[in-house]
């Protein structure tokens, strides 16, 4: 039993964990790495056939690709599928430990393998956005030379952190979070191949708690089968051997910025119940309160305006609530700001307003103040001329007087058709035809 169970391992592990000859003590996740292109689930967007990185690889024709995408999502299996594929030599570099001898090693070791046999080096650089300029500035010349076919595998966004000129050279592919369907596929490949038993609902929990992780589900899935007795697993034993969900989201990574954007887009587009989702998964994964009031304060006066001028007030005052009472107990003042902006009628007018006067000052000629609203409290202003003909409105009917407040016809606030600014309209209507009356 244990001579087949190391066959089934040594089929599906890594190359270098093979190589090695730690099959037997690898993880789940590793022992049930795919080798083909046929074994590989998930990220169809780019592997369908007929898509462009499938066509690729049918072809042999990789030339350097960079692969982004969360944890668990496929990056070092689809680099070792290519490899095999594309019957590769296939080396792996780490953008944490390995330094540039290691980089000029691997580099010379596949020139001569390639001068001398013909085959091709896959060059797989985990982690690549930890590489320094100059370790990425090595590898520059053999990439573009093709002694090593790089493929690069980063949680990062490359066109972030990975120095241009080796994002110019390569195919930048995105992996996405696996789909449920896509982890219980593998999850039940793994209960064939090692024998191990589970509820559907055992199944389903794993799937989904993972995050789209596979890396976590298989790991939770041996745990379970290791640790329980008898074998079988339940949904209460994949429940706790999954342990408490970890969000993916880092402080200084895309899902940051992505998430911030959906809560904003969501309030934005007036959708409270996504706001609060995507402010409840930011409150989970420990954002600074302080950095979601700000982008609710923002938000308050671009979107909202004064379509509903409470709204800049509510924002402010959960900043503020939120700074003296912090977590966990700041989530309510945010939450209530996120629930009244989100519910609010929206204008960005004055935000268009003022976006708009200031491209006119950046790239138009600058307008001068006219003569009669310029300053008079100092002495020899009235002999330059200054506030001659000025008219003071509240000497007018209505406070309002007709005169030039800037030498421009153009106008850069127009109210909007939503809540306070229907009062708004309303008052510049009367002010026009009050002015109109005076002429």
């Amino acid at each position: 039993m244990t001579e087949n169970l190391f066959h089934r391992q040594s089929e599906n592990a890594a190359p270098e964990a093979v190589a090695e000859g730690h099959v037997s003590a690898a993880p789940l996740a590793t022992r049930m790495r795919p080798q083909t292109l046929d074994e590989f689930v998930g990220q169809q967007h780019v592997l369908s056939p007929g898509k462009l990185l499938w066509r690729a690889i049918k072809a042999d024709r990789i030339s350097s690709i960079i692969l982004y995408g969360p944890p668990g999502t496929g990056k070092t299996t689809l680099a070792t599928v290519i490899a095999n594929a594309t019957k590769s030599k296939f080396e792996r570099l780490s953008g944490v430990e390995s330094n540039v001898a290691d980089i000029r090693r691997v580099i010379a070791t596949a020139a001569n393998r390639l001068a001398n046999t013909g085959q091709r080096t896959i060059l797989f650089i985990d982690e690549i956005h930890r590489f320094n300029k100059a370790q990425q500035d090595v590898l520059l010349p053999d990439v573009e030379n093709g002694t090593v076919r790089l493929i690069g595998a980063t949680t990062h966004n490359p066109f972030f952190y990975v120095n241009s000129p080796l994002v110019s050279r390569s195919q930048i592919f995105e992996l996405k979070p696996l789909r449920p369907d896509d982890i219980k596929t593998l999850l039940r490949r793994a209960l064939e191949r090692e024998e191990y038993e589970a509820d559907d609902s055992a199944l389903d929990f794993l799937a989904t708690a993972s995050d789209g992780d596979a890396r976590k589900a298989l790991n939770a899935l041996e745990i379970g089968a290791l640790t329980t007795p008898g074998g079988r697993i339940t949904k209460a034993v994949a429940e706790e051997s999954i342990q408490k969900k970890a969000v993916v989201y880092d402080a200084d990574e895309d899902e940051h910025y992505d998430t911030i954007s959906a809560f904003i887009k969501s309030m934005r587009g007036s959708d409270p119940n996504a706001a609060l989702y995507w402010l409840a998964k930011m409150v989970v994964a420990g954002e600074d309160p302080r950095f979601i009031a700000r982008r609710i304060t923002i938000l308050a006066a671009e979107d909202i305006g004064l379509a509903d001028p409470m709204a800049l007030v509510v924002a402010v005052a959960a900043h503020h609530a939120v700074e003296f009472i912090g977590w966990p107990e700041g989530e309510l003042p945010l939450a209530e700001a996120t629930v009244y902006c989100a519910t609010a009628p929206k204008s960005n007018a004055s935000a268009k307003g003022i976006w708009d006067a200031k491209a006119d000052v950046e790239q138009g000629r600058t307008l001068p103040v006219p003569e009669h609203l310029r300053d008079t409290h100092y002495q020899g202003a009235t002999r330059l001329g200054h506030g001659k003909g000025y008219k003071y409105a509240h000497d007018f009917e209505g406070h309002i007087v007709e005169q030039e407040y800037v030498p421009t016809t153009k106008k850069y606030y127009e109210p909007g058709d939503q809540g306070f600014e229907l009062k708004v309209r309303e008052r510049m209507e009367k002010w026009k035809q009050q002015l109109q009356k005076q002429k």
